[in-house]
């Protein structure tokens, strides 16, 4: 064999074609074919998804989307391509022409040999793939690229490096990635020339002298000093990282961390910068000591400075002292942790706990009994379907939202669902393609309740055993209709629960509607309607049909007259997965809620903007911080990454139930984050000022912040550095009693609380416990309703820490021990197919103390879907007392030790309305008034509170009236005054 590098100039044997074999081209076909068929399959997702975006009037999210990702491809691609095409090229060009002969370079010579006849094939075949792979890489994040581009300023400087917090949400990120990708490309590319020059004989391990020829000595000098360089860069950048650092105190810089760490990074950077100016030397020079002196000394240090330093600071100076070394950092953490929740004007009121109330306040309480939300939302699924269902094609959400409406002049709860599509309980010979997708396609407004009533007679004292239904019946029939003229549009194309795809539109110009719309007994099973909402995708040409069919696998689409010029697909109809698709940067909240607003059902969803990367601030799992008994979290929600450590309630979302238009508005407009991302995706967002305000009656403060912020609150509603260090005042949110393992879920309710005024809030609340302890440590309240001052204002209610008040699992245990509520109880299952469901436990403030109260239905055992739960009795507790009653006044009354009167109406009777001139009726109304003022004393000094309360109230509404039309009489006297004189 030569020495001399066969470089393709010698004489080559020719050879008879072998033709291939059948096999071969079996296997060739087969490569194509699977080739194609990803083409195809990528492409169709590509044209359908652009498609579906146009239909939403969101076309510049995706092209921004895909100039981004394919500009980063090709960029980050090319380099990577470029680098590592070059790198070996200039390996093999300056190859040894000359090769002492050994057993090495013997071994070798079959391997270039090979190599030899598609050595330019490969050079481009391996630069374009490790190009492409990098290119994948790069495009994966374009969030970082795109906040780096359109990130400003937080108008807040760390503590440290006094450097903007923009710096390390913005442009630290993508800088990392910039470097980390520099790295990645050295390292590939010194380890693709190295095996060239060991594969050309440019280095040789088994010589005694001279392992390295000079071109491959040069070569990868450079590339190890520029390696070694962007290194130095690395640990520059790896500084400001420790301000993020997760340690077992906290998140950010420490003692050691401070003292030891940081010092250490400042060395190896300037240790690596040497490093490389001794490898660039080597380029010249071509000696390896000084260089391998140098990398050596690099990593001796990287491992005493980097490790082995801040382990002896650790155990020798902090351990020791430890609350005194960390105060001022733990300090910093606080300060940190509560500007990114949004924690820092959260108000910590001091609570005495009492139970000793004045007749007063009992008659308040009492009366105040009517506001308490009975229904559950988690157990009246059943309920709703069974009494509201209509047909069995039609279901509602697992768990019903809470929202509130103005009916009867006041703002009432009430409990929930959109009555949606489940073609599930369709009969099974009814389960075609014509009838799932042409069809059944849609469902029918709503189902309400209110949330505090029973009974068929609208009384919140009343005993009887369903809802009281808000809105009900096909077609809809209630309040919520009537709040429109022609009531609302009930259709519901866009849901949780919609079909994977519908294809809407009339089979034929001259056709009827094939939509059942409005079901009835008749023979053609109810009303048909054709849906002519914006949304949906057209499909009427062939192309079109094609793309989805091979979507959806289903050939149908291509093949049946159902789908023709007028048809559209709807598709992708989940409203939390629309505005994800939408609005990409987003993390989306995970429970969507229906309203019936201005004569159309809606979809309200909160999107927040959240990060891992503000400094000092503490880190947690969104999962771990929002998983409850209604929620395990386990679905991976936010963005880029499941831990955070700054969350804001950025964007209100809207989307039309009917025709699945998407409207974002912005919330918080005063997070730099969402400047950011409006920036990036310009007229996507619009103004916070430009919410119709019966839309905003209805927004609500968002469930899943509200559960990252009580998770971090139950540490930093202290603010003091030492107290935090002690965690002797940590508080924890307590486990559902009645879900064993599981934290209890924040529950939605109006709530009086002190200092927010008379009437009660519609507010998101929850309650806590010490931690390792079961007795009550705070009660946390958020105004939840947008509309008003108080949503978003956080108060929380403090008890003594040496005052005993129950938990909710003490309360529960009280109800378990509690022999009257279990000899009533028992009472309800005494038939063995009845089995009994408590509610959810509420909390709730009463004068300075807290009251709780727990709805208990009863449901017939077994799998037959006619067993619904039925409210049978309700469950109170306050202080040490506990009380079981058919209705909230009764057990309350119960535990109050006061008299229920079993007529609630107050006074002798209705004076009915006021007769005679103005004066005659003011005077009648104000002697009116002091008759029910006599009444209430009196049935106070009878100790009927009940009475007492309802008698006041009556009172104040008659001298209301008096003062109403004593102004208006007065008005009307000034108008006549003004006339007379223009006379």
């Amino acid at each position: 064999m030569s020495d001399m590098y066969d470089d393709g100039d010698e004489e080559t044997r020719t050879e008879e074609p072998r033709r291939p074999s059948r096999a071969r081209a079996l296997w060739i076909t087969l490569a194509v074919v699977i080739a194609l068929f990803l083409a195809f399959t990528g492409f169709t997702a590509f044209w359908t998804e652009r498609l579906w975006f146009s239909s939403t009037g969101y076309s510049s999210v995706f092209t921004t989307l895909v100039r981004t990702r394919i500009g980063l491809f090709l960029v980050f691609g090319l380099v990577m391509a470029l680098a590592v095409g070059i790198n070996l090229g200039a390996a093999f060009r300056y190859r040894p022409i000359f090769r002492p002969a050994s057993p090495e370079q013997v071994s070798l010579d079959r391997y270039r040999e090979a190599i030899s006849p598609i050595r330019t094939l490969l050079l481009v075949g391996v630069s374009l793939a490790i190009g492409a792979f990098a290119g994948a890489t790069a495009s994966g994040k374009w969030r970082e690229y795109m906040l780096w581009r359109n990130g400003g300023s937080f108008g807040k400087e760390d503590p440290y490096f006094h450097k903007d917090i923009g710096f390390y949400i913005f442009d630290l990120p993508w800088l990392h990635f910039v470097v980390d990708f520099t790295m990645a490309v050295l390292v590939v590319t010194l380890l693709g020339a190295a095996v060239v020059h060991y594969l050309y004989g440019g280095i040789r391990l088994q010589s005694a002298q001279d392992r390295f020829s000079g071109p491959a000595a040069a070569q990868l000098s450079l590339l190890l000093g520029l390696f070694v360089l962007v290194k130095g860069l690395d640990y520059y950048l790896d500084r400001f990282d420790l301000l993020n650092e997760s340690g077992s105190l906290m998140t950010g810089i420490g003692y050691a961390d401070d003292h030891a760490v940081l010092p250490a990074k400042n060395i190896l950077m300037f240790i690596a910068l040497i490093c490389a100016v001794l490898f660039f030397a080597n380029v010249v020079r071509r000696t390896w000591l000084l260089p391998t002196v140098g990398i050596s000394l690099l990593a001796l240090s990287a491992i005493l400075l980097g490790l082995i330093w801040p382990g002896i600071v650790q155990q020798f100076q902090v351990s020791p002292s430890q609350a005194q070394k960390e105060e001022p950092y733990i300090q910093k953490n606080i300060d940190a942790t509560r500007a990114a929740y949004d924690l820092e004007d959260v108000a910590v009121e001091d609570f005495k706990g009492e139970t000793d109330l004045s007749p007063a306040q009992q008659a308040a309480e009492l009366a105040n009994t009517k506001e308490i939300r009975l229904l559950d939302p988690a157990l009246v699924r059943a309920t709703f379907e069974q009494l509201q269902q209509e047909k069995g094609y039609y279901t509602v959400a697992d768990v019903l939202d809470v929202d509130r409406y103005k009916i009867g002049g006041q703002t009432r709860d009430v409990v929930i669902g959109v009555r949606e599509l489940n073609q599930d309980g369709l009969p099974d010979d009814a389960k075609n393609w014509s009838n799932l997708h042409t069809v059944y396609t849609h469902g029918y407004g709503v189902i309400a309740a209110f949330g505090n009533q029973r009974g068929i007679d609208n009384d919140t004292q009343s005993t009887g055993d369903k809802p009281e239904w808000v809105e009900q019946s096909l077609p809809p029939t209630g309040e919520l209709s009537k709040m429109a003229p022609g009531g609302y549009r009930g259709a519901i194309y866009y849901g949780e629960k919609s079909p994977e795809y519908s294809i809407v539109g009339k089979a034929g110009d001259d056709s009827e509607d094939v939509e059942l719309n409005l079901p009835d007994d008749s023979e053609t099973g109810g009303a048909r309607n054709t849906y002519d909402g914006k949304g949906g995708v057209k499909v009427n040409n062939t192309f079109r049909k094609v793309m989805y069919a091979w979507k959806f696998g289903e050939p149908n689409i291509v093949l049946s007259g159902r789908v023709n010029k007028n048809s559209k697909i709807l598709y992708d109809r989940d409203p939390r997965k629309m505005v994800e698709k939408v609005a990409p940067w987003l993390t989306v909240d995970a429970d969507p809620f229906p309203a019936v607003v201005d004569g159309k059902v809606v979809w309200l969803l909160d999107g927040y903007t959240t990060t891992d990367q503000y400094p000092q601030s503490e880190r947690g799992s969104f999962e771990d911080m929002t998983s409850d008994s209604l929620d395990d979290g386990n679905e991976f929600r936010t963005l880029p990454t499941d831990e955070i450590n700054y969350m804001r309630n950025a964007v209100k979302a809207v989307v039309d139930a009917y025709d699945g238009t998407v409207t974002l508005y912005a919330w918080d407009e005063e997070d730099p984050l969402l400047e950011a991302w409006r920036k990036a995706f310009p007229g996507t967002v619009k103004d916070r000022d430009e919410i119709p305000a019966d839309l905003l009656e209805h927004m609500r403060y968002p469930e899943d912040l509200f559960k990252v912020q009580r998770y971090q609150l139950g540490a930093y509603h202290v603010e003091d550095a030492d107290t935090f260090y002690e965690g002797k005042a940590r508080w924890v949110v307590p486990e559902d009693p009645n879900s064993q393992g599981n934290l209890q879920p924040p529950y939605r309710l109006s709530v009086r609380t002190p200092g927010r005024g008379e009437d009660p809030t519609f507010s998101l609340t929850s309650a806590y416990v010490p931690n390792g302890r079961q007795n009550l440590a705070a009660f946390v309240s958020v105004g939840s309703d947008a509309s008003l001052d108080s949503y978003g204002k956080i108060q929380v209610l403090e008890l003594p820490s040496g005052k005993a008040v129950d938990g909710p699992g003490l309360a529960a245990n009280r109800f378990g021990s509690n022999d009257e509520i279990q000899r009533q109880l028992e009472a309800l299952t005494r038939n063995s197919n009845v089995r009994i469901l408590n509610g959810n436990l509420l909390t709730l403030p009463v004068g300075e103390s807290l009251l709780y109260v727990q709805p208990v239905y009863a449901v017939r055992q077994g799998t037959s879907t006619a067993n619904y739960p039925v409210l049978r009795q309700v469950l109170v507790s306050f202080g040490e007392k506990t009380a079981i009653g058919q209705t909230v006044a009764e057990a309350v009354a119960k535990v109050l030790d006061v008299e229920l009167d079993a007529d609630p109406t107050p006074g002798t009777g209705d004076p009915g309305q006021p007769t005679g001139t103005v004066d005659e009726q003011i005077r009648e109304l104000l002697t009116d008034a002091d008759q029910e003022f006599k009444d209430a004393n009196a049935a106070l000094a009878d100790g009927n509170l009940q009475k007492y309360a309802a008698a006041t109230k009556r009172a104040e509404e008659l001298v209301a009236e008096a003062l109403e039309l004593s102004d208006q009489s007065a008005s009307e006297q000034e108008q006549k005054t003004e006339k007379k004189a223009d006379e």
